[in-house]
C-alpha cells in the first residue's frame, strides 16, 4: 500500500517518464528474447535439412562401390544378378524414407517460424502496461 501512496504522491511527468524507461528497457529485453528464439529455431531447421539432405543422398544411390559389393554378394546366393540388384534397391529406398522422415520431424519442430514465446510476454507485457498507466492516472 506504501508503494502505491508513493506513486500518487509523485507528479504524472515524472511517473510518464519512469513508464517510458521501462518500456524501453522492456522492448529490448523483448527483442533479446525473440532473438534467442529466433537462433533455437534456427538450429533445428539446420538439423532437419540436414537429415534430409543425407536421405537424398542415400536415395540417389550415390554409394556406388558399396552397392556394387552388396549387388554382387547377393549374386552369389541369388540365381539372378537382377535380383539382388532390385534388394539392394529397396534397402536404400527404406534408409532414405527413415532419414527424410527425421529430416521432416526436424523441420516441424523449427515452425511456425514466429518467436512464440516472445509474442506471448509481449501481450503479457501490453496488459501490465495498461494497469501502470490506469494506476498513474487516478
Amino acid at each position: 500500500m506504501a508503494a502505491q501512496d508513493d506513486l500518487r504522491d509523485r507528479p504524472i511527468g515524472e511517473l510518464l517518464k519512469q513508464l517510458s524507461q521501462e518500456t524501453t528497457t522492456l522492448v529490448k529485453q523483448e527483442l533479446d528474447l525473440a532473438k534467442a528464439e529466433m537462433a533455437q529455431k534456427g538450429r533445428h531447421a539446420g538439423a532437419g535439412a540436414g537429415f534430409i539432405g543425407g536421405g537424398a543422398v542415400l536415395g540417389l544411390g550415390a554409394f556406388g562401390a558399396l552397392t556394387a559389393c552388396l549387388i554382387a554378394l547377393l549374386a552369389t546366393a541369388l540365381d539372378h544378378v537382377w535380383l539382388s540388384a532390385l534388394i539392394v534397391a529397396a534397402l536404400y529406398g527404406a534408409i532414405a524414407g527413415f532419414l527424410a522422415l527425421q529430416g521432416r520431424d526436424k523441420l516441424q519442430e523449427a515452425t511456425p517460424p514466429a518467436p512464440e514465446q516472445t509474442v506471448e510476454t509481449l501481450k503479457e507485457d501490453v496488459e501490465w502496461a495498461k494497469t501502470q498507466t490506469r494506476s498513474a492516472a487516478r
